[in-house]
């Protein structure tokens, strides 16, 4: 059970990572406080995971045949990737990152099954757009209904307040939902552990790097891509929940990442295109787009390593 900690670690790398798509917006608006916002977060995606995690799972576990070393080389090149972006800051796919690790593996040993991947990159695209759209419809019905409610400044403040509790809470349910198969779909593939092991471990793996290694990407969303007021920051966290929680009904893990992008675009396009910043929004589709990449051919150097043999000299 020792390779499980390769899931273990993907998991850490996964919290640490995306839980600012949950709740980075609140604690940057100051809003929340840090600490509350990561302990919420920990609770809801352990939730999320064990109660909606399958779906993804079925779906990831289904792209090539896995024995356990190849299970522990994909999740291995999936962690590394991901969390040599944390490093740097920037919110990644945590999918994408999974899914190219397990395709490297698969076409080092010839046993790719492409039928289910134009689904997974059909939903990849979708993500980004769902968000943005999803934002833009939030927007216009939440302020709408503000501006029919007609409370005061202070009593507007203490609502808002209390709804960003509740979306980041359900966000990070979602977050849980969906991204659970990442972390330990491999090891169900590879028969090591049932589908329910799979989603209690993983949901407290991606808990406990929330709790442990989440505050700088909460900065790199909150605060470097785009100036959020609390008001927007509650359409961001709603907007991303609801794409993140429709493609776990589709059985596809997604990137919240990409989701929370959408949805500030959407904002932005509802408030004016000069709220996000265009340089930091380009870093970041750089590296959705070297991610699959990356994780592919780091799990095709490990597993290569591992099964290298040394040939004797006559």
């Amino acid at each position: 059970m020792l390779s499980l900690l390769s899931g273990i670690f993907l998991g850490w790398s996964l919290g640490a990572n995306d839980a600012a798509n949950a709740f980075g917006s609140a604690v940057s608006s100051k809003m929340l406080r840090f600490w509350t916002a990561a302990v919420l977060a920990a609770v809801f995606v352990l939730l999320g995971s064990v109660l909606e995690g399958r779906a993804g799972i079925d779906t990831l576990q289904g792209l090539t045949q896995l024995t356990l070393k190849k299970a522990t080389a994909a999740s291995v090149a999936a962690a590394i990737t991901v969390t040599l972006m944390t490093l740097l800051g920037l919110p990644v796919s945590t999918s994408q990152a999974v899914v190219g690790a397990i395709l490297g593996i698969g076409f080092l040993n010839r046993q790719l099954d492409l039928s289910g991947l134009s689904k997974v990159v059909v939903c990849w695209l979708g993500t980004p757009v769902g968000g943005l759209i999803i934002a833009i419809l939030v927007y216009k019905v939440l302020s709408e209904v503000l501006n029919r409610i007609n409370i005061d400044l202070f009593r507007t403040d203490i609502l808002i307040r209390l709804l960003l509790i509740v979306a980041g809470s359900y966000a990070a349910y979602a977050l849980g939902a969906n991204n659970v198969a990442n972390v330990t779909a491999v090891f169900v593939g590879a028969g090591q552990i049932s589908v329910f092991s799979a989603t209690l471990i993983g949901g407290l793996s991606i808990a406990l790097g929330i709790l442990t290694f989440s505050r700088p990407v909460m900065e790199t969303i909150g605060k470097k891509l785009v100036r959020l007021d609390p008001f927007s920051a509650l359409i961001v966290v709603l907007a991303e929940a609801i794409t993140v929680h429709f493609f776990t009904f589709v059985g596809v893990p997604v990137s919240t990442s990409q989701a929370v992008i959408g949805a500030v675009m959407g904002v932005g396009i509802v408030k004016g295109a000069n709220t996000v910043s265009r340089r930091t929004l380009t870093h970041i589709l750089f590296g959705w787009l070297l991610t699959p990449a990356i994780a592919f051919f780091i799990a095709v150097a490990l597993y290569f390593a591992v099964n290298l043999r040394f040939i004797p000299e006559f």
